[in-house]
């Protein structure tokens, strides 16, 4: 059987290291070489256990500056970009190669440098100039939920979705689609996530005597157009930050449109999620909670609806670094390889 060989670049960050730990347990992949942010790191290399002690006796390889080059050296079949969007920016066109001359077979980037469409966001969003529009254009949106299609044929370039972008677009696609949504009425999602969405790189409001429940980035924050964009209906998105190490948990407002029940809601939903592996849709009066999902990557929903005012609240979590980030890009592997997508993600790791 063969085994498909991995690079994680990035793998000194959060989101690195839970990618090791899931490909460790991956029956088809090998991890065959990791590597720093940066091209240049000064002194020796870091070991991986260094960096996360769980992994030591089980991924004891050096974290090697990021080189192009080193990294295409290996033979790649999937390499992981865990790295600022800036960094994958840059890297991400070396790596994947072109149509006429390709180089990883698939590229899986897990930063925002490719979720936007419009290179004319960058600059409001991320605060760069995309200079990589080709490949842009091309990149494919590793939803599976939304996106199997795509991604069963992606060679390339795969652009694995934000946290809270997975968090409010899986609840509200199905309903954008199906004529759920009050024409004029935008949702409004409210989120919170633990302090690893922040990453490894600490500042004051992440430190452990400063972290508090608090809003940032109102009305600003850099995954508003991307919900908006694949959720199929513009969003009013306020992230929080939360005292605790790992989990989302968004409270999503929306005024229905008329004719809309919560049998119909429910209906709506259980068509088109019953059969997806890493969807749970709970029973009424059960909330997803970010205990519930911690170290999964499952994305639970529940919900509930105030029939006489056509309200509804719709509650989602899931783990920031698994469905959020190293187990949707897993997953999107998978899917590419034509693999079951449920392979090396099953296992508890709470």
């Amino acid at each position: 059987m063969k085994r498909f060989r991995t690079v994680i670049v990035g793998a000194g960050g959060y989101s690195g290291g839970e990618l090791a730990a899931i490909l460790l347990g991956h029956p088809r992949a090998e991890v065959v070489g990791l590597f720093g942010s940066a091209r240049r790191d000064e002194g020796p290399p870091a070991m991986m256990p260094d960096l996360h002690p769980r992994l030591r006796g089980l991924l004891d390889l050096p974290v090697l500056p990021a080189d192009p080059g080193a990294i295409l050296a290996l033979k790649p079949d999937a390499v992981f970009l865990a790295t600022p969007h800036e960094a994958s920016l840059e890297l991400a066109p070396a790596l994947a190669g072109s149509e006429s001359r390709p180089a990883c077979p698939t590229v899986l980037d897990l930063s925002g440098a490719f979720r936007l469409k419009d290179a004319a966001l960058y600059p409001t969003y991320y605060g760069f100039e995309h200079t990589q529009r080709q490949l842009l254009r091309a990149a494919i949106y590793g939803l599976p939920e939304l996106c199997r299609g795509e991604l069963a044929a992606a060679r390339g370039l795969v652009s694995v979705p934000g946290c809270y972008a997975t968090a409010a677009i899986i609840p509200l696609a199905p309903l954008a689609r199906a004529g759920a949504i009050e024409p004029g009425r935008r949702p409004i999602v409210d989120a919170i996530s633990g302090v690893s969405g922040a990453g490894r790189t600490p500042t004051p409001r992440t430190l452990y005597s400063e972290v508090s429940v608090q809003p940032y980035n109102v009305l600003r924050h850099r995954h508003t157009p991307e919900i908006g964009a694949y959720a199929g209906t513009p969003v009013v998105f306020t992230p929080h930050l939360g005292p605790y190490d790992r989990g989302i948990v968004s409270t999503i407002h929306v005024d229905l449109a008329g004719g809309w029940t919560g049998a119909r809601v429910t209906d709506a939903l259980a068509a088109a999620y019953s059969r997806e592996p890493f969807v749970r849709l709970l029973r009424d009066g059960l909330w997803p909670s970010a205990s519930g999902v911690c170290g999964t990557n499952f994305c639970d929903l529940g919900w509930a609806v105030d029939e006489a005012h056509r309200h509804l609240i719709i509650v989602s979590a899931l783990d920031n670094l698994v469905k959020g980030a190293a187990g949707q890009a897993v997953q999107c592997m998978n899917a590419v390889f034509g693999l079951d997508e449920t392979t090396g993600l099953l296992s508890s790791r709470a």
